[in-house]
């Protein structure tokens, strides 16, 4: 580094910001409160029935809606207040999950049902995805946006380490039903945060729902860079979803284990998240965004391997955490990468079209995968994922390479 050449910024940078760190402490929160559910819900699903579909549907369930609904959801957060669209969803989420409580509770829960309060909490996701993305402008600086980002995926990943591990605990000890009741509690801190939150905004320009999606769309299918993000984010998605998606079914039937080791099959997957959040800017900055992406799923594709062939539980345990770490390493530089080649105008639509391709293609994953697993085995269907993540790896590496540093890029 020359003497001219200013140093990289602090990692902890965006904490100086007060309205960051206070937003960032709540959505830790919420975050852990959404881990718990998603173990709860999981586990449920494997007592309520046999099928490998019908359980890899649970993972489904929370990405469908933002494959169906993440492009309206951006065209929302464009035309609205996005503190008050994260508010409406988070209460949306918050009701839902108390309902879910309550039908648990009086045992009148059934695996459709669970799919539809799954489904509903993940509308909530859906709404509140592109708002919360394109608020981050609104947290911190320029310079400090993918430091921003970056925190905010340990701020989940943190939750998703410590989350399913007292979420397994939980459901052990007290049931399902307080698993989910915490669920709802947890909603609360971020709603208050969000109410004391007034940022200055210019007010958004209104523009018709349909004309706001089609400028969306346009700028997306006409911007090369762009392009080629979404293609390696569905890549991704299809193939890596597979993991969380059978992991229940592999936990129950190939381990033959319990609630908890689900739960911390799942936290070390989240630690193996925390622990490639932390070096993944490092990383970019000296390879670049390709390499990483390319790099990442490969090794989440070797990840797959004891996964599949193992019944024990130390092999896939540490499987999983090389899969985090590669699981975040891809997103998060496929996420940075979209916010700084999108317009400031249409960052919500841009950032939930991102959300519905990925996270479109992660739902779609998870449903293909459950159906080999129920009409051949699960470790068919495990290394079909890791097959398809190493092919697209290969390919797209060169007919789909990530955009360079500067390629598109209209933020400094």
């Amino acid at each position: 580094m020359s003497p001219d050449t200013p140093p990289p910024p602090s990692a902890l940078a965006p904490f100086r910001y007060p309205a960051f760190r206070a937003i960032w402490i709540a959505n830790l929160a919420s975050n852990m409160g959404s881990m718990i559910q998603s173990v709860a819900a999981a586990w449920l699903m494997t007592e309520l029935t046999q099928s490998h579909l019908l359980i890899a549907l649970v993972q489904a369930g929370a990405t469908i809606p933002i494959m169906l609904l993440g492009i309206f959801a951006g065209a929302i957060a464009d035309n609205f207040d996005r503190r008050r669209v994260m508010l409406a969803a988070q209460t949306g989420m918050l009701v839902v999950s108390a309902l879910l409580t309550l039908t648990t509770f009086l045992d009148a829960i059934s695996p459709l049902a669970l799919l539809f309060f799954t489904l509903g909490v993940g509308c909530g996701t859906a709404l509140n995805g592109p708002a919360w993305q394109a608020s981050v402008r609104l947290q911190v600086g320029p310079k400090d946006l993918p430091q921003a980002i970056a925190l905010n995926t340990i701020a989940f990943n943190l939750a998703r380490s410590a989350g399913p591990a007292l979420g397994g605990m939980l459901v052990a000890i007290v049931g399902t039903a307080a698993a989910f009741g915490l669920n709802a509690l947890s909603y609360l801190a971020l709603i208050v945060v969000l109410l004391r939150w007034h940022p200055e905004t210019v007010p958004p320009r209104r523009t018709p729902m349909l004309t706001a999606i089609a400028a969306g769309l346009r700028f997306c299918a006409q911007s090369d860079p762009v392009r080629r993000v979404l293609i390696r984010g569905f890549a991704f998605g299809f193939g890596a979803a597979g993991f969380q998606a059978l992991l229940p079914s592999l936990v129950r039937d190939r381990l033959h284990g319990t609630e908890i080791i689900y739960g911390l099959c799942l936290a070390a997957f989240g630690a193996g998240s925390i622990f490639g959040a932390l070096w993944v800017g490092a990383a970019r900055r000296r390879w670049g965004s390709d390499r990483v992406v390319t790099a990442a799923s490969l090794v989440f594709a070797a990840a797959m391997l004891p996964v599949a062939l193992t019944t024990s539980l130390t092999p896939v345990m540490m499987a999983a955490f090389v899969a985090g770490a590669a699981w975040v390493s891809t997103l998060t530089t496929l996420n940075v990468a979209m916010q700084l080649r999108s317009p400031e105008e249409i960052l919500g639509r841009c950032l939930s079209i991102y959300q519905a391709v990925t996270f479109g293609a992660m739902a779609l994953g998870a449903y293909t995968l459950g159906l080999v697993a129920d009409l051949s085995s699960l470790p068919a269907a495990i290394l079909g994922s890791a097959g398809w993540l190493l092919l697209s790896a290969v390919v797209l590496r060169f007919i789909a390479p990530m955009p360079h540093r500067d390629e598109g890029r209209l933020l400094p």
